[in-house]
């Protein structure tokens, strides 16, 4: 676990190798410059991410349930609000069922608006489900839970803990509405990594980052 604000600790991510697109790099006091580098890099990674075995793809979402085990208090039985996977995100599902079973409380995102945070609503194994935006799969109750623990699938991640995501902005503004601040947790595979997002003022770094490469994990 690192300090909150500060970039992730190098035990849950390796070396930074930039896998996105060669695009040249925008200039830092442009923001539709930035925009469209990250357009870019955005369809870039995710169609690496698609690309991926499911066997590798299997192998990550072990990895990064492993870590979260190791540096989440399930003790304290916290709220953690987490995702249903979408285009090739690293999937979570078996380990959320083992946080309920051990206490803890899960919810899931639904976008309410394009302009306002997410809503994070109760999820319990077997609970009923409806379509939401994107048709992904959303609780279908009115249980409405502030999480302690925010975890974050990304698109793309810098060696500063910033992420990438689909463009909408909902993390950030999610993030920046809560209080007390959720604990925000990025997770991804490494084909995620940039060496830059080139942040602004908008964008929230996430306290800890986990990417994973399941073959140099398992060669060390």
């Amino acid at each position: 676990m690192t300090d909150r604000g500060y970039a992730s600790s190098p035990c849950y991510m390796h070396a930074f190798d930039d896998h996105a697109r060669a695009v040249s790099p925008p200039d830092p006091g442009n923001w539709p410059e930035i925009a469209l580098w990250r357009k870019l890099q955005r369809e870039d990674l995710i169609e690496k991410r698609l690309e991926l075995s499911v066997n590798t793809r299997q192998a990550t979402s072990r990895h990064i349930a492993a870590t979260l085990d190791k540096t989440v208090d399930l003790a304290s039985k916290p709220v953690i609000g987490v995702y249903w996977p979408f285009r090739g995100e690293p999937d979570l599902r078996d380990w959320m069922r083992r946080v309920t079973e051990r206490g803890g409380r899960i919810a899931l995102p639904e976008v309410v608006d394009k302009a306002k945070p997410l809503v994070f609503r109760e999820w319990t194994p077997g609970c009923s489900m409806r379509r939401g935006v994107w048709k992904i799969p959303v609780p279908d109750n009115d249980t409405r839970l502030a999480p302690d623990i925010v975890i974050s699938p990304v698109v793309g991640a810098d060696a500063a803990g910033f992420r990438l995501g689909y463009g909408g902005g909902f993390y950030d503004r999610t993030l920046a509405s809560l209080s007390p601040r959720a604990r925000a947790i990025g997770v991804g595979h490494v084909v995620s990594t940039l060496r830059t997002i080139y942040p602004q003022p908008h964008d929230i770094a996430m306290d800890d980052m986990i990417l994973v490469d399941p073959a140099r994990d398992q060669a060390q």
